[in-house]
């Protein structure tokens, strides 16, 4: 008898080949979940809706577009970050942020979008590394719910559509804490000295900002990396000395310049990067002082709030960064209490320490700060507090569902956000009034959903666990539904956001400095002159175009060209908001608080007479240059910089420029003798000395009203005169 043939086994099947490089980045490594990377292409795309819709005609800080465009026409003036190319005087702040974007604006032209490209990529970068750190630590779902909250910030949206250097410093920071994160991690000392690099270029993009988050950092390294005691220390030792390295070479380049060829460091008070680093953006910032306010209702207070332990979630500052701030906290606090006995090195702990120690201390620091505090300073925030709702709100929804002593935390954290948003949508209660019933009825319904169907058992469990899914995202809806309709009025408003480029902000008007309904609102009560796009408000009079305390980049502009927009066919644009002959001629006659410059007659003429010197013209304040820079394509001289107090131009400086021919024409007068904020002793010699030696040039020469014109008459006060100079005059 013939036995029977053996059964057939089947070979064990193998795993399946990992994808291709470009497959696994665009959906994913094959063990991660297959919703996982297009969630994190979805939070992209929605944020590069929000932050690229329309972004050519938007407003811009005409104060960094004229740099910009000045380095564009100069490398020394791209190196130094300076305001004009004949380099003179610099902008106030270190030239990282002003050097991408020329090197961008150097390959497609000089114009709005391609000044904005690079923002916008450090926008979105931010938010891939975020998502990245978030998810080796706490799971592909808290990843997506950062993503998210970073993505639709209010204050987020409105600062990357603007070419202040903020999203380039939080891309920096945030991959600097990342690398920080995988450091304690593997114990490797790589990615410490990429954390160092990275900060020491935020260094260079907005000085000791940058160094916020340095405290959190090291001490997390110190107390959570698995390696002994020695080596944890030795590591750090080594990462400070590669920070200060890659904090110092710029202000040891410009020591070592030739004193004679490199440009006055602006905001600094004697010409030195080393000043302009501990003063005007060190500590003066926290603790006021000049050019930056003080006392806490200054310049700080002007634009953020009276500096105390409430100044985020007021009216001013609320609604651009505070929606989820309540969350993050109880999500911290009990996401610590959930890890107190892992061990010391637990990655999990280490993480709530580094993105809460990152909270916490800006926290603190725009809160109590006594200087100068704008809201888009805010957007530093919202990197650890998305990172504090996607992980901390993930432990918390283990803890709901495992724990039954945890099952009040989550409902009560869910309850207390959507509570706080209808707090901040009824501040302006005709702005989109139907989402508050909106966040009421989905906060309710997660919260039902979530106890009914916390314990998947029986037949349906796999339905149940879906059910408990789906109500986990509605409570994520909710809770963002508030920041995405703030974030939303960005682009799709007039210009985009309260102030446009002097002072971004999101949402509607609600008492501060927030926008209008639909994102545009005006300036405090006090403040005059035409804001870009057409609001209006008061101003003392004298405070030659600055907000009260001095800001150094919320200054008022004049009503036309004084914001100095770029259209992206690289050609300069005036901003608008005035009608008539003015705002045709693109001109400046006598802006906000005397704040004047030169009409494009004016600038015709200067162009005409220029006789070969380096600089149109010498007027007072930046502002004023940087529009005619902008509108003219050429070199204009500030003399006092952006506050007024800079000491930049002295007779002997003017003399000397004067007999080489690099200057011919100074404008006098404007309502003070110096730039914003009244100017200084220097201004009041130098302009008595020009006055005294130089020639008068009528106004019917260039096309402007004669003195005994009604107009001229009127604004008596705020009266400009221009100067000719020559060699002879001063010899």
């Amino acid at each position: 008898m013939t036995a029977p043939p053996a059964p057939t086994v089947p070979p064990p099947s193998s795993p399946a080949p990992p994808r291709s490089r470009p497959a696994a980045l665009l959906l994913g490594r094959r063990d991660e979940p297959r919703w996982s990377r297009p969630v994190l292409w979805a939070a992209l795309a929605v944020a590069a809706l929000l932050y690229l819709w329309g972004i050519s005609a938007g407003d811009l800080n005409s104060f960094y577009s004229a740099a910009v465009y000045s380095g564009t026409r100069s490398w020394q003036a791209w190196f130094f970050g300076s305001l004009d190319a004949g380099n003179f005087l610099t902008v106030d702040k270190p030239p990282f942020a002003l050097m991408v974007m020329g090197l961008s604006c150097r390959v497609l032209g000089f114009g709005t979008w391609q000044m904005l490209l690079p923002m916008v990529g450090a926008a979105l970068g931010s938010i891939a590394v975020l998502h990245t750190a978030v998810k080796r630590v706490f799971g592909h779902g808290a990843a997506a719910v950062a993503a998210f909250v970073l993505a639709l910030t209010p204050i987020t949206v409105a600062i990357t559509r603007d070419n202040n250097p903020d999203p380039l410093l939080v891309f920096l920071m945030v991959t600097g804490t990342a690398l920080a994160l995988r450091a304690i991690r593997t114990g490797r000392l790589l990615p410490l000295l990429g954390t160092a690099l990275a900060l020491g270029l935020a260094f260079h993009t907005k000085m000791l900002q940058a160094y916020i988050v340095l405290p959190a950092i090291a001490a997390v390294y110190l107390y959570a990396t698995n390696l002994g005691l020695a080596k944890r220390m030795r590591n750090l030792l080594l990462a400070g000395v590669a920070l200060v390295a890659a904090s110092g070479w710029w202000a040891l380049a410009v020591q070592l310049w030739p004193a004679d060829s490199r440009p006055y460091i602006g905001g600094s008070t004697d010409g030195t990067a080393w000043d302009l680093i501990l003063g005007y953006n060190g500590l003066g910032r926290v603790l006021g002082g000049e050019g930056n306010g003080g006392g806490g209702g200054g310049g700080g207070g002007s634009f953020a709030g009276t500096a105390g332990w409430g100044r985020m979630f007021n009216e001013t500052l609320g609604g651009q960064i505070s929606w989820l701030l309540p969350f993050a906290g109880i999500a911290l606090v009990a996401g610590l209490v959930l890890r107190g006995r892992a061990p010391r090195s637990d990655a999990v702990r280490a993480s709530l320490l580094m993105w809460g120690g990152w909270t916490v201390l800006h926290l603190l620091v725009f809160s109590l700060s006594e200087g100068t505090v704008h809201p888009y300073y805010t957007t530093a925030l919202a990197p650890g507090i998305a990172a504090l709702c996607g992980g901390g709100g993930a432990l918390l929804f283990r803890a709901f569902r495992d724990r039954r002593r945890w099952i009040w935390v989550l409902p009560a954290a869910l309850a207390v956000t959507a509570a706080w948003a209808v707090v901040l949508l009824r501040r302006a209660a005709d702005w989109n009034a139907w989402l508050v019933p909106v966040v009421v009825v989905l906060t309710l319904a997660a919260l039902v959903g979530l106890l009914v169907f916390r314990t998947p058992g029986g037949a349906r469990a796999a339905r149940r666990t879906k059910l408990l899914v789906v109500s986990l995202v509605v409570a994520v809806v909710a809770g963002l539904a508030g920041p995405a309709a703030y974030a939303v009025s960005v682009p799709t408003s007039s210009g985009g956001g309260g102030m446009g480029g002097v002072n971004p902000t999101a949402g509607p008007s609600t008492g501060g400095m927030g926008g209008g309904p639909g994102g545009r609102g005006g300036p405090p009560s006090g403040m005059k002159g035409r804001l870009p796009g057409g609001a209006e408000g008061g101003m003392p009079g004298g405070a030659q175009g600055r907000m009260p305390g001095g800001s150094e980049d919320g200054a008022m502009t004049p009503p036309t060209g004084g914001q100095g927009s770029s259209r992206s066919d690289g050609k300069s644009l005036e901003q608008g908001g005035t009608s008539g002959d003015s705002a045709r001629r693109g001109g400046m006659r006598g802006g906000p608080g005397g704040m004047g410059g030169a009409d494009r007659e004016m600038l015709s003429y200067l162009e005409r007479h220029r006789d070969g010197a380096t600089w149109l013209a010498a007027v007072s304040n930046s502002q004023s240059a940087a529009s005619m820079i902008l509108s003219s394509k050429q070199p204009v001289l500030s003399m006092w910089g952006f506050t007024g107090s800079d000491r930049a131009m002295t007779v002997a400086t003017l003399k000397s420029l004067v007999k080489a021919g690099k200057l011919h024409y100074v404008l006098v007068g404007g309502g003070t003798g110096g730039g914003p904020g009244g100017g200084n002793s220097l201004s009041t010699e130098v302009n008595a000395w020009v006055e005294k030696h130089g020639t008068a040039v009528k106004a019917s020469a260039y096309g402007g009203k004669s003195s005994g014109s009604s107009e001229s008459a009127n604004n008596n006060s705020n009266s400009q005169t221009l100067y000719r100079l020559d060699a002879a005059d001063v010899s």
